[in-house]
């Protein structure tokens, strides 16, 4: 043949990905070209190798610069990058650029009518890090090792300044820093060294606090910085977190370092992606929404979730912004058996007053309204709840059915707010909008994370590090996009739908 592409046919993905890669604004990439010096690979040309590859289920910068040498399909040419210059450019230069990249290709989704970015199917799934799972760190437990040492550390100084005579000092509650635990010591053994004072033992304490336990206090200091608001970080990752993970070689939910990866689709296509440290899904909501809205500059009037993300807090901010929310709550489904409807004593079965805030139990009782107690979540999301009492509840006959405690009267919480978002929540569930969305989620973000994690044999990030893991799920997500494009009779021909 003429060239190397004669042997590839018109309709080929590889054609399709590579009409799509030409359209594609690359100049963050270009960018980082300083010029000068030996030619360099085209960035271009290393996005489609990388790109093809991840579309052909192939990760390994090895197995890539294989393929460039014997499968025509990555051929470029006469160019033959190794792996060492294809992960350089996946590390240095395109893993700052893969999040535009993505948003491109989305943007491309909503001009061909794949996507209307009206609609957003979100779930989450955890993804393994590339850590070892035996490097765990602990917040709770360097905190109370931290605690431990303060407290020993202080009281070993506070008998050094008592025989020297020193000005005690008014210690606080807080843990000394290293820096101040070093000040001390350093102050004390001057001290020492000036009045001439023998005592052994004691020399040899304040001696050990400076040389063993000022550098264990500022190793615990390292850690409880680089852990944060998480509960765990892994030393090979430090930006991973320590999850219970479903899928292991044991199947018995193992504890590993991971990433809490959560996606938004449409018609199974990836139009937004986020990775937390948040073990739960709950948490990952608002800012996963935000960043949605910044991506493309105007935010979804639906979002359908499971029961997950059904929060109070999730609510009130999808109400605020004017999003529909089909997103269920953790008790949706059992609130709709007769079972539970049929319980009298059920707080939401009794009769409420609303004008005159009481409740009535099923013997006929007021639960008056008695205060109000506020309580803040991990997340820091502060709810009001209203305190209903009866007045006396020893002499009813019903008691036993009615609640278990040993006091004399009953008491209920009730978070007036909450009910109210729930019941707007289960409104739109049961609507017949509802009810086609319910039926969608399942087949939508559920089944593109079995296709990237089962039929992609994606499971397990090869990078390490926040930045290029989120470029690597980048990558994923481009990739299973335009495979989805192709899937769909995306053709070459000058871009358009067939």
């Amino acid at each position: 043949p003429h060239c190397i592409g004669d042997f590839i046919p018109e309709n080929d993905p590889v054609r399709v990905l590579d009409a799509i890669v030409e359209h594609l604004d690359i100049s963050a990439i270009e960018a980082t070209y300083k010029g000068g010096g030996a030619s360099s690979f085209s960035p271009r040309m290393l996005l489609k190798v990388i790109l093809y590859a991840y579309l052909q289920n192939i990760h390994s910068g090895r197995k890539m610069e294989a393929l460039l040498k014997r499968d025509v399909n990555f051929m470029s040419g006469m160019q033959r990058p190794d792996f060492n210059t294809i992960n350089l450019f996946r590390k240095n230069r395109l893993a700052d650029a893969m999040d535009d990249i993505f948003t491109q290709v989305v943007q491309m989704l909503v001009d061909e009518k794949f996507v209307s970015l009206e609609v957003q199917y979100i779930d989450g799934t955890k993804i393994e890090a590339n850590a070892n799972k035996y490097t765990f760190v602990w917040k709770k437990a360097t905190k109370t090792n931290q605690d431990k040492l303060d407290l020993k550390v202080k009281s070993i100084l506070r008998e050094a300044e008592r025989v020297l005579n020193m000005e005690l000092r008014d210690e606080s509650d807080n843990v000394m820093t290293a820096e101040e635990m070093q000040k001390r010591t350093d102050d004390i053994l001057a001290q020492m060294d000036e009045k001439g004072i023998s005592d052994k033992k004691l020399r040899k304490e304040v001696t050990k606090v400076k040389e063993e336990s000022v550098p264990k206090m500022k190793e615990y200091e390292e850690k409880l910085e680089i852990v944060g608001e998480r509960g765990s970080y892994s030393k090979t990752d430090k930006d991973a977190t320590f999850m219970r993970m479903k899928e292991d070689a044991m199947n018995n939910g193992q504890t590993k370092p991971g990433y809490n990866v959560q996606i938004a689709t449409e018609n199974q296509f990836i139009t937004n992606y986020g990775l937390y440290h948040q073990a739960n899904d709950q948490g990952t909501m608002i800012p996963f929404l935000k960043s949605f809205s910044e991506r493309y500059g105007t935010q979804s009037a639906t979002v359908c979730a499971d029961s997950g993300y059904g929060s109070e807090m999730n609510y009130e901010y999808m109400v605020s912004e004017q999003i529909t929310p089909f997103v269920k709550y953790n008790m949706f489904h059992a609130e709709m058996k007769r079972k539970r409807k049929n319980n009298p004593f059920l707080i939401e079965n009794m009769f409420y007053n609303k004008e005159l805030d009481f409740y009535v139990c099923p013997m006929g009782q007021r639960l008056e309204f008695v205060g109000t107690k506020k309580e803040t979540s991990d997340l820091g999301y502060t709810s009001t709840k209203s305190l209903y009492q009866a007045k006396d509840c020893s002499n009813c006959p019903l008691r036993g059915m009615c609640y278990k405690g040993k006091c004399r009267t009953r008491t209920i919480e009730v978070n007036h707010r909450n009910n109210e978002l729930r019941a707007i929540a289960r409104e739109l569930l049961t609507s017949d909008e509802g009810l086609m969305h319910r039926s969608r989620r399942p087949i939508e973000p559920e089944a593109v994370f079995g296709q990237i994690k089962h039929d992609n044999h994606f499971k397990r990030f090869s990078y390490r590090g926040k930045r290029l893991v989120n470029a690597e799920f980048a990558t994923i997500a481009v990739a299973h996009n335009i495979r989805k494009m192709i899937t769909k009779g995306y053709c070459v021909c000058a871009l358009k739908w067939r």
